[in-house]
């Protein structure tokens, strides 16, 4: 156990958004780093809460003293907003929050004209359709606001532009939205991850055991500093 044991919030999994009554867009986050990172801090005795994506498949452990799920967007929002209230010490803020909700759906009318369409379930005998995708808020840019003393970190994960473009995006993330730190991975950084500090520091990781090791250090850091 540590000696100084803190609050610590983590998310995990996707949201989704619906198209229509019976069909969602959603991505390929399975919830599995979330719930790892949980169970590790559980089993080192901080007091941990998770925030699980309903669509989750990791069926792996998710020791935690509270665990809620989550859908939409708006609702991991909401989630996080209700738990500004408590005492917390950090965020890791995992989950894969979908970038775009759908907007408007149109067909193309006989005339040629575009028909917007609105249906509980839209149907595919109208042909070829174009929905409109809209970006989804970023959560990430109001934890600060709600969380003003906790340690934040958040992820960044990218596909394409190579290790230092990653890194790069990180940094700009950790500014932007006034976090502590951000954990780059993806295809784009490669094996391992990369653990950025605000000020341009970063440390490569090569395994969960020690990324985990890592971010529990730089918070428990914070939280010895401040008490």
């Amino acid at each position: 156990m540590t000696d100084q044991l803190m609050h610590c919030i983590v998310t995990a999994g996707p949201t989704y958004e619906p198209l229509d009554k019976v069909r969602r867009l959603t991505n390929f986050s399975t919830g599995r780093l979330g719930s790892e990172l949980v169970t590790f801090l559980t089993a080192r005795g901080h007091d941990t809460t998770l925030l699980i994506g309903e669509q989750s498949t990791y069926r792996g452990e998710r020791l935690a003293r509270q665990v809620e799920t989550f859908t939409t967007t708006a609702n991991l929002r909401d989630r996080l907003q209700a738990l500004a209230s408590q005492t917390v010490d950090a965020v890791f803020h995992a989950a894969a929050v979908g970038d775009f909700a759908f907007g408007k759906v149109w067909r193309w009318a006989p005339e040629g004209d575009l028909e917007e369409m609105k249906a509980g379930k839209i149907s595919t005998r109208q042909g070829t359709l174009l929905a409109e995708l809209t970006p989804t808020p970023k959560i990430i840019a109001d934890l600060r606001q709600w969380f003003p003393n906790a340690r934040l970190v958040g992820w960044k994960y990218e596909v394409e532009g190579g290790r230092a473009n990653a890194i790069q995006l990180a940094q700009c993330q950790i500014t932007e939205c006034r976090t502590d730190a951000c954990v780059a991975n993806g295809a784009a950084y490669g094996s391992g991850f990369g653990l950025v500090r605000a000020g341009g520091e970063h440390q490569h990781l090569p395994d969960t055991a020690t990324l985990f090791a890592s971010l529990e250090k730089l918070v428990r850091g914070s939280s010895e500093a401040r008490s």
